[in-house]
C-alpha cells in the first residue's frame, strides 16, 4: 500500500497507537504500509519508509526493521512484546508500537490516511 507520505506522529495520533520504543522517532516520514508476518517476505519486499504491520512479537522483528530501514513496526491485536524485544527496539532506534486492533482494521485505516 502506498499513498502520499505522512508523519509517523499524525499516524500514532489518528490510529490511538501506543508507542512502545523509538519516541524520538515519530517526526519521520512514512511513505507506505507492508504487512506480512513472514520475516522473510518483509525482507524481500517491503521498502524503506514503510510501516511494517505484524502480529509477530519476537527479536528477528527489530533485525528485519533495522535492516530494511523501516518507519516502525505496529504489533495488531494486543499481543504483548518481551522486555528483551523492546530493549533491542529502543537500542536500535525502531519505533514498536501497538494497537487491540486486527490488521485488517489497521490497514483499513492508514490506507485512507495515506490516500486522502
Amino acid at each position: 500500500m502506498r499513498g502520499a507520505a505522512m508523519k509517523l506522529n499524525k499516524i500514532v495520533e489518528d490510529l490511538s497507537l501506543e508507542v512502545k520504543t523509538g519516541k524520538n522517532n515519530l517526526q519521520g516520514n512514512v511513505t507506505g504500509v507492508y504487512i506480512s508476518d513472514l520475516l522473510s517476505d518483509v525482507m524481500a519486499n517491503s521498502k524503506e519508509g514503510n510501516l511494517w504491520i505484524t502480529l509477530q512479537t519476537h527479536l528477528n522483528i527489530v533485525a528485519v526493521a533495522g535492516l530494511k530501514n523501516i518507519a516502525g513496526i505496529i504489533i495488531v491485536g494486543n499481543r504483548q512484546l518481551q522486555e528483551d524485544v523492546l530493549q533491542k527496539a529502543e537500542a536500535e532506534k525502531i519505533t514498536v508500537m501497538s494497537t487491540p486492533l486486527p490488521a485488517f482494521e489497521v490497514a483499513g485505516k492508514l490506507y485512507q490516511l495515506l490516500n486522502q
